[in-house]
C-alpha cells in the first residue's frame, strides 16, 4: 500500500471517530436535559419512618418524590441516618415523621431541618395519642403516663392522619395538583375503612376469656383500645425496644400471665425473640411465641411490604394464636 492511501485511510478514521463522538455527546447533552426536566424539577418529601413512608406515597402518586430513611425490617427506635440523608431533609419541600420520641436517633436531624425553614408534620402528635404506663410512673391510676408513639396499630387513627398528611402536602408542597393528591386520600380512606370491618370481623372469633395481649415490648395498646381487648403486660415494660427488664418485671409478668390464662406472647419479627423465649422457659414451655409486623414494613414480597398487608398478617396471626388450644 502506498504511503498516500494510508494517509488517506487515516484520515478517514479520524474522521468516523470524531462524528462518532459528536454524536455521542449529543444523546448524553439530550439525556441530561431530559433528566432535568422530568425528575429535577420534581418536590421532595422525605418521610422517617417505612410505614408511615407507605401511607405517604399511598396519598403523593406520582405528585412528589418520597424518600424513606427507615429501611425494611429496621426498628424505629434505634436507626440512625448518614450524612447524605440528614442533608436530604434539609432539602426537602416537606418531612413527615413519626414523633412522640419514636424516632430516638432521627429526631434531632428533624429539629434541624425545621430550624432551617423546612416544613415538618409530625403524625403521631395528630393522631390523638394515648398513654402507656409502666411500674416507674406509678400505674393508670396517676392519669398520666408516657405518650404512645404505636398509633397506626389502629387503622382508624391512621384514617385520620392520612387525610391530615394529604392536607399538608397540599399547603406545603408546590407543584402537587391538589384534586390528585385528595383523590389518592379519598381511595386510600375506603381501604383502611375496608381493612377496619375485616379486622373486626376476624378479632370477633376470639373470646373474650381470650383477649389478654402480652408483647415484646408496649406496643399495641391502640390496636387493643379499638377492639376490646386488655394488654396484660409486656416483656420490655416500655415504648422502646431499647430499654430492658429486670429480673422483677418478668417474675411479675409471669404471675399476671398465670393469673390471666395467657399462653401465647407476641414478638416483633425485626427483634430476637429471646426475651419473649425467657418467659417461655419461665412458664415450663407453656407459652408459645407468635411473631407479629409491628414497627416495621419488611422488604417487598416478604409478607408485610405495605401496611395494609402488615395489618391483615398481624390479624390472623393473632387471631390464630388467641384461639388455638
Amino acid at each position: 500500500m502506498s504511503r498516500t492511501k494510508a494517509k488517506q485511510r487515516v484520515r478517514v478514521s479520524v474522521a468516523r471517530l470524531r462524528s462518532l463522538i459528536v454524536g455521542l455527546l449529543a444523546l448524553a447533552t439530550v439525556a441530561a436535559a431530559s433528566a432535568c426536566t422530568t425528575g429535577g424539577d420534581q418536590p421532595s418529601i422525605v418521610v422517617t419512618t417505612n410505614i408511615l413512608g407507605d401511607i405517604t406515597r399511598e396519598i403523593v402518586g406520582d405528585e412528589a418524590d418520597v424518600t424513606v430513611l427507615m429501611k425494611p425490617n429496621a426498628d424505629p427506635h434505634s436507626f440512625g441516618l448518614s450524612a447524605v440523608q440528614a442533608a436530604e431533609l434539609e432539602r426537602a419541600d416537606l418531612v413527615v415523621y413519626n414523633g412522640l420520641g419514636l424516632e430516638e436517633n432521627v429526631l434531632r436531624h428533624v429539629d434541624a431541618a425545621r430550624e432551617s425553614g423546612v416544613a415538618t408534620f409530625a403524625v403521631g402528635e395528630a393522631a390523638d395519642p394515648l398513654a402507656f404506663h409502666t411500674a416507674d410512673d406509678g400505674g393508670p391510676e396517676d392519669g398520666e403516663g408516657q405518650p404512645d408513639p404505636h398509633f397506626w396499630t389502629d387503622p382508624d387513627r391512621v384514617r385520620k392522619v392520612s387525610g391530615l398528611i394529604a392536607d399538608e402536602v397540599v399547603e406545603h408542597v408546590d407543584g402537587v395538583d391538589e384534586h390528585a393528591i385528595r383523590a389518592h386520600a379519598d381511595r386510600y380512606d375506603k381501604q383502611l375503612g375496608e381493612l377496619t370491618a375485616w379486622m373486626e370481623k376476624s378479632f370477633d372469633r376470639i373470646p373474650e376469656s381470650r383477649r389478654a395481649l402480652v408483647t415484646n415490648h408496649h406496643v399495641f395498646g391502640y390496636l387493643a383500645d379499638r377492639f376490646g381487648f386488655q394488654v396484660t403486660g409486656a416483656v420490655v415494660p416500655s415504648g422502646t425496644t431499647l430499654a430492658s427488664p429486670s429480673s422483677s418485671d418478668l417474675r411479675s409478668l409471669t404471675v399476671a400471665m398465670e393469673k390471666a390464662g395467657v399462653r401465647t406472647v407476641f414478638a416483633d419479627s425485626s427483634q430476637p425473640t429471646k426475651l419473649a423465649e425467657v418467659l417461655r422457659t419461665e412458664l415450663d414451655d407453656r407459652v408459645q411465641v407468635v411473631e407479629l409486623y409491628s414497627e416495621s414494613l419488611t422488604a417487598q414480597g416478604e409478607g408485610a411490604d405495605t401496611y395494609l398487608r402488615m395489618m391483615r398478617a398481624n390479624t390472623t396471626a393473632m387471631t390464630d394464636g388467641l384461639t388455638a388450644g
